[in-house]
């Protein structure tokens, strides 16, 4: 598909206007390389992040199979964000897919490799459960103007909300509104945990705060949930280093917290990972819009990308 043909292909509709940002599209400066334990399989995996054409997106590469960080391809899976083709699975994309979206890296080439090579499903790293080491990869080999296959560049575009959204499963909920700009609005709720209760965290990701108020914010668990999850096969990778554990009666397990409410900010860092897949030939992903979201996980922020794509949830 040409360049010209695939912002043709951005059509408006009833939902979704798309509009010019006034900037050209972005790519890399140069590869970034990283490698690191897994969270669910507990392996290490290797991901090698290279420049990208403008109008092709973000995507990912794994033994010449190209998946694109795409909802068409996004599968429910549980504690995390997985890509899914041709029998090929990308498990823990959102961390990632939240630090490229969040720096304006439009267009990339996202390689990535186990020490298996028998794997047919891989897993983003997950360092000390944040995204600062992306943030930081990026920063140190810099983005520059992404051109297409051609030698042009192209002009990256924005999908703005034109009526209110929502999606609902008992009582989460994450509420669109038409806004002028991006801002993301986000509340947790743990009544029987004391020492995270209720939080709300509210910013506008667009701008310098993501790096210094979101990216570093780390995954979080329950202790009494802990051996559950591994029964059901999860968090073989986890440890005190990549997360941090609140039990319900002793409180935080490994502090100091990098934020008095470092789990409700993380919900954000996820929120903007997954809604990264709306993004479209290089396009920007997140809506220009109020995103509100309560007691949201990756599921739900699945089913909101799905009714903005116009899918049916």
């Amino acid at each position: 598909m040409s360049v010209s043909a695939a912002f043709n292909s951005l059509k408006p509709s009833k939902l979704i206007s798309w509009k010019a940002t006034g900037k050209l599209q972005q790519t890399l400066a140069g590869c970034i390389e990283l490698a690191g334990k897994t969270l669910h399989t507990g392996k290490v995996s290797k991901v090698k992040v290279c420049p990208g054409f403008a109008g092709e997106g973000r995507y990912f590469e794994f033994r010449s199979k190209l998946i694109p960080a795409s909802i068409d391809f996004a599968r429910d899976s549980p504690l995390c964000t997985t890509l899914c083709k041709d029998g090929y699975k990308i498990r823990t994309v959102e961390h990632l897919l939240s630090a490229l979206e969040a720096k304006g890296i439009d267009n990339c080439v996202i390689q990535i490799q186990s020490l298996d090579s028998e794997d047919s499903e891989l897993e983003v790293p997950i360092f000390d459960g944040s995204a600062s080491a992306w943030i930081e990869a990026i920063e140190q080999v810099g983005r520059k103007e992404a051109l297409d296959r051609c030698g042009n560049n192209v002009e990256k575009l924005a999908p703005y909300l034109n009526e209110p959204l929502h999606v609902l499963r008992n009582d989460s909920f994450i509420v669109g509104l038409p806004s002028s700009e991006v801002r993301i609005t986000c509340g947790i709720d743990f009544p029987k945990v004391p020492a995270i209760g209720c939080q709300w965290f509210s910013s506008s990701f667009l701008d310098d705060s993501y790096e210094k108020h979101i990216a570093c914010s780390r995954t979080f668990c329950l202790y009494e949930e802990v051996e559950h999850m591994r029964v059901a096969g999860l968090i073989k990778g986890g440890s005190l280093d990549n997360a941090i554990v609140c039990s319900a009666t002793r409180g935080w397990l490994n502090p100091p917290l990098r934020f008095h409410d470092e789990p409700c900010r993380h919900k954000v860092l996820d929120l903007i990972g997954d809604f990264s897949l709306f993004a479209r030939h290089g396009s920007q992903g997140f809506p220009v819009a109020h995103v509100v979201s309560f007691k949201g996980g990756h599921s739900l922020n699945a089913d909101f990308v799905r009714r903005l794509s116009g899918i049916s949830v």
